[in-house]
This record gives structure tokens, sequence and C-alpha cells, in this order.
């Protein structure tokens, strides 16, 4: 294989990546998570405590024009890291502020229209050390029945942000757990049955998986670099559970790793596993192999080993992709499952549908096989090169 044709052949396969890509720094988009606490007193008054992105909530709160008084001091406050001057500027214009989130958010209870009302002051935090503004309202509920909250912050027609979702903690109405909201699915209800509820936690680790373009390179440099049904799935496997230990672990707050090091991890993975591939084309051939009584060449394993610690990196993404921050409980326990289950189900499936797809066309055209191989890889791992810089550099 004629070096030169290659690394072009990779250029153009990581060209398209990077056209479909929205974010390659990140590249799950430009997205954004708000974070609701919903809890409620024994005379039945619902408090939310909102958390959501500060340079997000301000822009958006702010008119089109970015003339008015909220964006200038906002942005302002963002641009020179001053945290008491943030939580100043919202405090400040807390009245467009407020009517920006209460536009969007609202809770009912027994279908019935609740009344928000501020209480204290706006306050700064950080998650994933990125600034998020924290908002407590009360909400005065005329009557009796389960309580629904639906979201419509951040929508994508506002036009800064696409696939904002909301994390939703409750102990209300007898319940406690936690809901994942999106666009496709903006409301809660205390009302829905238990498997409605773990539905959305599947729903949410299938889309996840899809929409992670970089954890799907990852498979595909797995698929590339394994050439026997037995490889693939020792190496899905040895994927698989190193993600879902670290996954639970993050998940439940016993682990917790910053994303400024997961995140270049992460892209450093994709260009490992497939670089080791266009390794051993280079050393052995495709058919060469000093293959083993186990099936795999002496390198296999070693192969398994790294795509195990490089799972674990991945798992501590998924859990910083999930952002639920409460306390351990069974149901809790069983979301974060029901999450890694639709995970895996996704996984399984580009698998299956891949990978039977190389086999045939190893066995009719071994060389085009190898080419397909060889190439795939190399893409994917110039992209995972790319994704590596920019996001140790931040750029």
């Amino acid at each position: 294989m004629s070096q030169r044709v290659l690394v072009t052949a990779a250029a153009i396969v990581a060209a398209v990546i990077a056209v479909l890509s929205p974010d390659t720094a990140f590249a799950h988009g430009f997205s954004s998570t708000v974070y609701v606490n919903v809890t409620a007193d024994e005379q039945g008054q619902v408090r939310t405590a909102l958390e959501l992105e500060y340079d997000l909530f301000v822009v958006s709160a702010a008119d089109a024009e970015h003339e008015d008084p909220l964006f200038r001091a906002g942005n302002a406050a963002f641009e020179a890291q001053d945290t008491a001057g943030q939580a100043a500027a919202l405090n400040a214009h807390a009245d467009a502020a407020v009517r920006y989130v209460t536009g969007r958010f609202a809770v009912t209870a027994g279908g019935r229209a609740c009344a928000p009302a501020r209480v204290g002051d706006f306050t700064m935090g950080r998650r994933e050390d990125v600034p998020y503004a924290s908002l407590l309202l009360d909400w005065s509920c005329p009557g009796a029945g389960a309580h629904e909250v639906r979201t419509g912050l951040f929508a994508d027609a506002e036009g800064y942000v696409k696939g904002v979702k909301t994390i939703v903690t409750y102990d209300i109405d007898g319940r406690s757990g936690s809901a994942a909201l999106d666009a496709g699915h903006p409301s809660f209800s205390t009302g829905q049955a238990w498997y409605e509820r773990f539905w959305e936690f599947f729903r949410l680790g299938a889309e996840h998986l899809l929409s992670g373009i970089d954890h799907i390179l990852f498979l595909l440099a797995l698929i590339a670099g394994s050439r026997r049904p037995r490889e693939i799935v020792l190496a899905a496997t040895s994927f698989t559970l190193a993600h879902s230990v670290t996954f639970m672990l993050a998940a439940l707050g016993l682990v917790d790793v910053p994303a400024r090091i997961v995140e270049p991890v992460i892209a450093l993975s994709i260009a490992v596993v497939a670089g080791w591939h266009l390794w051993r084309l280079r050393r052995h051939g495709e058919h060469s192999a000093d293959l083993g009584e186990d099936g795999l060449d002496r390198s296999g394993w070693t192969r398994l080993g790294v795509v195990f610690c490089f799972g674990l990196v991945h798992g501590l993404g998924f859990a910083g992709a999930l952002g639920i921050d409460e306390a351990w409980s069974w149901t809790l326990l069983w979301s974060l499952l029901v999450f890694n289950v639709g995970i895996e189900v996704v996984q399984l499936g580009i698998i299956a549908v891949a990978f039977p797809l190389l086999i045939v066309l190893r066995r009719r055209s071994p060389r085009a096989g190898l080419w397909a191989t060889g190439v795939i890889a190399a893409g994917v791992s110039v992209m995972g090169l790319i994704w590596f810089v920019q996001r140790v550099f931040g750029l």
C-alpha cells in the first residue's frame, strides 16, 4: 500500500469526519446541560433549584442585538473570569434573567399552572470547570395532583446551542429519583410509571453514543483492527467492562476527574487504537501475523489491555455527559444501569452492522479489505490527533 496514497485517503476521511462533526474540539456538539432539583415542603409548595451555564444564560436572556445592560455586564464579568462580578451582573438585572427562565420553564400540579417567585439572589458555582448560575424558584400551586416539570430552556431556535438536556432530580409526591429531558421529551411527571422513567435513561444513553462521534470513531478503530469475530468480541467486551466500571463510579460521585483531562485522553485513545492497526499492517501484513493458539497475535493481548485502559477513560466521559449529582438510591442505580444498557445496545448495533460488512469485503477481495481497513484506521487516527491537539490547547 502506497504510503502517499494512504495519507491522502486518510486526510479525505478526516475532512469528512470534521464536516460531519459540529464541534471538533468536543465532538458531542454545541451542547449544554441544565440541572434542576425539585422538592416540596409540608405545605405542598414546590421549590426548584436551577443551575444554568452562565455565558449561555447571559447571551440567551439578553436581547438579540446584544446591546442591553445584562449582556454587557455579564459578558464583561465572564471575560474577566470574575465570579463576584458574574453574580452581580445577574442580580442587577434579575428581572430580565428570571423572566427568561420562567418564560421557558414551568411547573404544574394536576394539570394546573403553578406561579413562580424568585427566592434570594443569583449565586455562582462551577460544573466541569464551567461557570454555572444558580437560581431558586418557589412555585405556588393552586391544586393537588401529580406535579409536572416542563422545560424549553436554551431552545435550538435561539441559535446559540444545540442538544440541550435537562437533568432533573426530584423528591416530591412520595417519589424520588432522576429524569432526563431534552427537546424531544421536554417534560417529566411524578405520575409517570417506573418503566417510562427508565426508558428516558435508555434513550439518553443510546442518543449519547449516536451523537458522540468520538466514541463511534473509537468503535470503528476497534472494528478496523479486528480480523476475526473473536478479536472484536474480546475488544468490545474489554471496552464495555472498563467503561461500565468507571461510568458507575463517576456517576455515583465516587470518582471525579476533570473534563480537561478526560476529553483529551479520549481523543488520544482514538488515535492510538487506530494507529495500532496501521502498525500491525506495516509490520505483519493482513495475513502474516504471528498468531497463537488463541487466535490472537502476540500483540493482541497487549491491545486488549490498552483498549481496557482507554475504556476506563471513556466511562468517565459517559458519566460527565449524564451529569447526575444526587445522593445514592436504588432508583438512581437502576437509572444508571439503564443508561449504560442504552449505550451498549447502540454499540453492539454498530458492531453487528459494520464488522460483517468488513468480513465479507475481506473474503471477496483481500486487497480491497486491506485498503478499506487501512484508510479507515488512518482517517480515524488523524482525526483523533486533531481532536487531541484542540482539546489540550482549547482551540
